[in-house]
């Protein structure tokens, strides 16, 4: 179980930036194709409340590979 959950966090340290990464392509591609202040706002207040979420899940997922979930209580 263990070496499973260092597995997961692996998956989880590349799937934040990852996710980033699709999520500025799409906010870039919408504004592009409709550039107005509506489009601006929502795109710029997805990418802002993901940010922190996708950090969040990246760093979970370095604390699973580095053992600290292996401790039992």
């Amino acid at each position: 179980m263990k070496q499973l959950k260092r597995a997961a966090g692996i998956i989880w340290m590349v799937l934040g930036p990852v996710a980033v990464f699709f999520l500025i392509r799409t906010a870039a591609n919408e504004i592009i194709t409709k550039p107005s202040a509506d489009t601006w706002v929502q795109w710029g207040v997805f990418v802002l409340i993901f940010l922190p979420i996708a950090f969040g899940l990246s760093l979970f997922g370095y604390y699973a590979y580095k053992g600290e979930y292996d401790k039992e209580v």
